[in-house]
C-alpha cells in the first residue's frame, strides 16, 4: 500500500481520522485544521479511493474525511465500498453549490456518508472550526452496512381520491436520512397525498438533494415554495434554512421563526400538520441524531393521525426515532424497507374515511 502513515497513533480519547486527499498542499492544510485543538488526530492519509478502502479495513478509524473530487474519480466508489465492507462514519468535502459536481455530495450521502461539508477556496478559522465540530459530531455514531440503492421505476398515473378529506404525509430525517429517504420515496408510487419532507442538511446541498431524490423517487420531487398548494402525489422538500409549515387550506408556508436548533425543523412541520390536518395527518420519523420530531409526532398522534418511525436495526442513528418512542409518539416502528407500504396503507385508510 502506498498510503502515507503519520508517526504515532491516537492517544486514548482522541478521534482517529483517515484523510483521503490527493493534493499534498491541501492534505497538509487539512491535517493542520483537523488537529488544531488536540482532540482529533489524523492517523493515516491516502491519495486514492482504492487505497482508502483498504486503509480503512486495516486501521479502523473513528471517522473518514474524504475529498469528493479525487483525480482518480474513485471518491463515490470509495464511499460505497467502505460502507459495504467496513462501515465507518464518513464526512465528505465538496465544492460549493455553484460547482457542477456538487450533486455527487448528495449521491455520497445516499450511499451512506453521514456529513457533507462545503469546501471553500480558502479555509477561514470559522470554517475550520465547523469542520472539526462535524467530525466530533459523527465520531460516535454507530453506522450500519449500506449497499448502494437502485433507481426507482417510473411512477404510475395518479388517481385522485374520492373524498373531501385531504391526507398529508410529513417526513422528518437527519443523519443517515438521504439514504433512508431514497428507499422510502421509491415505494410511494401512486400515493394519494402530498409528501412534505424536512431533512437536516447544510443549506448549500439542499438543491442537490432534491435533484438526486428526483432520480430515485416514484413521485415528482421539488423544493417547496411559499404559499404553494400542496398537490397529492408530489414530494416537497423544505429549503435550506427555512421551516416548512402546512396550512388548513392545504398550502405550504416557509418561515424563519421560531429559532430552533435545526432549521428546517421536523417538530415545526409535524406540529403544523397536526393543527391543520388533524387525523388526516400522517407522520414519519426517520434516522437521525437528537430529538427533533418527537414533540411534533406526538401532536399528530394526539390528533388521531398515524405515526410511523424507522426502527433501530435499519437506522444509521436511532436518536430521533428513539426520542419519539420515549414520549409515546409512535404507533408503528418499522424497518425502512417496510415504511413505504405502511404509508400507503395509512393514506388509503384516511381516504376511505
Amino acid at each position: 500500500m502506498n498510503a502515507w502513515t503519520r508517526e504515532g497513533g491516537a492517544r486514548a480519547g482522541r478521534i482517529r481520522v483517515v484523510l483521503v486527499e490527493d493534493a499534498s498542499a491541501q492534505r497538509s492544510q487539512l491535517v493542520s485544521i483537523l488537529q488544531a485543538q488536540g482532540d482529533i488526530v489524523v492517523t493515516d492519509c491516502s491519495p486514492t479511493g482504492p487505497e482508502a478502502i483498504e486503509l480503512v479495513v486495516t486501521s479502523r478509524p473513528d471517522v473518514v474525511v474524504l475529498d469528493l473530487h479525487l483525480r482518480d474519480g474513485q471518491s463515490q466508489r470509495a464511499v460505497e465500498q467502505i460502507m459495504a465492507r467496513t462501515p465507518t462514519p464518513i464526512l465528505i468535502l465538496s465544492a460549493r453549490i455553484g460547482d457542477r459536481r456538487t450533486p455527487s455530495a448528495v449521491a455520497a450521502l445516499v450511499a451512506g456518508a453521514l456529513e457533507a461539508v462545503p469546501r471553500p477556496p480558502q479555509w477561514t478559522p470559522a470554517e475550520g472550526a465547523e469542520l472539526r465540530r462535524a467530525v466530533r459530531r459523527i465520531s460516535t455514531v454507530h453506522v450500519i452496512r449500506h449497499p448502494r440503492g437502485t433507481q426507482a421505476p417510473d411512477p404510475p398515473r395518479y388517481v385522485a381520491p374520492r373524498t373531501d378529506r385531504r391526507p398529508v404525509v410529513a417526513v422528518g430525517a437527519s443523519t443517515g436520512g438521504p439514504s433512508a429517504l431514497a428507499i422510502l420515496l421509491a415505494g410511494l408510487a401512486g400515493l394519494q397525498a402530498p409528501v412534505l419532507v424536512v431533512q437536516h442538511l447544510h443549506p448549500d446541498f439542499t438543491t442537490s438533494l432534491v435533484n438526486w431524490m428526483s432520480r430515485v423517487s416514484a413521485l415528482p420531487v421539488q423544493t417547496a415554495r411559499h404559499h404553494e398548494t400542496a398537490r397529492p402525489g408530489r414530494v416537497y422538500f423544505a429549503p435550506g434554512d427555512r421551516h416548512l409549515h402546512y396550512t388548513a387550506d392545504g398550502r405550504l408556508e416557509l418561515v424563519e421563526t421560531p429559532a430552533t436548533t435545526h432549521r428546517p425543523s421536523a417538530d415545526e412541520l409535524f406540529l403544523s400538520v397536526a393543527r391543520a390536518a388533524g387525523s388526516a395527518g400522517i407522520g414519519v420519523l426517520l434516522t437521525g441524531i437528537g430529538d427533533d420530531g418527537a414533540r411534533g409526532l406526538l401532536a399528530i398522534r394526539q390528533r388521531g393521525g398515524p405515526t410511523l418511525a424507522q426502527d433501530e436495526a435499519s437506522s444509521t442513528v436511532f436518536g430521533m426515532p428513539k426520542a419519539a418512542v420515549g414520549v409515546g409518539a409512535v404507533t408503528e416502528l418499522l424497518r425502512i424497507e417496510k415504511l413505504a407500504d405502511a404509508v400507503q396503507q395509512a393514506v388509503r385508510e384516511v381516504v376511505r374515511g
